[in-house]
């Protein structure tokens, strides 16, 4: 019996899976979904089929290897950093372990079906790993190429994606005689820390802006666990869902590379404070600098140059840091907490 054509995306529970979905699902793509809990039912609804499971169960992967056909790969799943540096061995089994698999289950898929499957991988910024803060000073604006060397587990396993990514496109099996060519058609964007209205962050180690609207706007106080003058790029969670949708429908002659930058504004800490007191002039926010998360995010970039991603597939942010305020994230969280 023929095998359904079908999207696969892993870590679909997050929001960037909600909206990806939602997304795909608008335009008549038949999703499978995978996460390591239960989907809301709302997005149930969206999706062809949603296995609950690990991106590192084998039989998982067997199992919809068997029962689909799959066209395209959006690998949303992935430890984070924070976590990650409580459990380091985990995260690389996770992160690099999981993403291996999927590259795995893409070329089996090509190599049964004929066709190239493209594979879509989120990464960050957390790949950059600058070497001091004065170097993070001196070169405010980073290309794809500068400055890789990690200097968290999360940052050296979205590398070793990367890496992986490009092995099986342009590589794969290249001494095999039965080898097919391109089996895997990898894109990757570095994305920068991610700003959402609908989310309440986890404590990743980008949070602090995030972290500081919510909390504020619930009415409580906030303690940044980052000096005021921290710097480093962000964007809104619709802004990373039209990234990953324009590169994906990127025509492939017109990428000039495998892994890109995208931002949209990049804003001191002390900023974020000086637009959460302008909605909330009763706020009270202090500085209490965590030394090692503070470190971890004085290894990233104050800003990423993005400039292949516009010339490559037209890539061009929706927001300024003032209109992602007055524009998104105010009236959603404003009517989520009531204030």
């Amino acid at each position: 019996m023929r095998r359904e054509k079908v999207v696969l995306v892993t870590g679909a529970g997050g929001e960037m899976g909600h909206g990806l979905i939602g997304h795909l699902a608008s335009q008549g793509t038949q999703v499978v979904a995978i996460d390591v809990r239960e989907v809301d039912a709302g997005l149930r609804r969206s999706c062809r089929d949603a296995f609950v499971g690990d991106i590192c169960d084998a039989g998982l992967l067997e199992r919809i290897n068997a029962q689909y056909e799959i066209d395209a790969v959006y690998h949303l799943a992935a430890l984070l950093s924070t976590r990650g540096e409580f459990a380091p061995e985990t995260a690389h089994h996770v992160n690099v372990g999981g993403t291996l698999n999927l590259l795995r289950l893409a070329a089996e898929q090509a190599g049964s079906h004929g066709r190239t499957v493209l594979f879509m991988f989120p990464s960050s910024i957390a790949a950059y790993g600058m070497p001091t803060l004065d170097a993070k000073r001196g070169n405010r604006t980073v290309t794809e190429d500068q400055f890789t060397h990690a200097h968290t587990m999360y940052g050296v396993n979205k590398v070793a994606g990367e890496e992986l990514g490009r092995y099986y496109q342009d590589h794969y099996r290249k001494l095999a005689k039965d080898r097919m060519s391109r089996p895997v058609d990898f894109r990757s964007i570095r994305f920068p820390g991610i700003i959402s209205s609908d989310t309440v962050p986890a404590g990743g180690t980008s949070d602090y802006g995030p972290e500081m609207i919510h909390v504020v706007a619930q009415g409580r106080p906030y303690e940044c666990f980052v000096r005021p003058d921290t710097r480093i790029p962000f964007m809104t969670m619709p802004e990373a869902i039209q990234a990953l949708v324009g590169l994906a429908a990127a025509p492939k002659d017109r990428l000039s590379r495998t892994v890109y930058n995208v931002s949209s504004f990049s804003p001191t800490a002390a900023d974020f404070e000086r637009m959460v007191r302008r909605e909330f002039p009763d706020a009270q926010v202090t500085f209490v600098p965590d030394l090692g998360r503070q470190a971890i995010v004085d290894s990233w970039p104050e800003e990423c140059d993005d400039s292949a991603a516009r010339h490559d597939w037209g890539w061009s942010p929706t927001y300024t840091f003032e209109t992602a305020f007055g524009r998104y994230l105010m009236p959603k969280v404003r009517a989520r907490y009531g204030r």
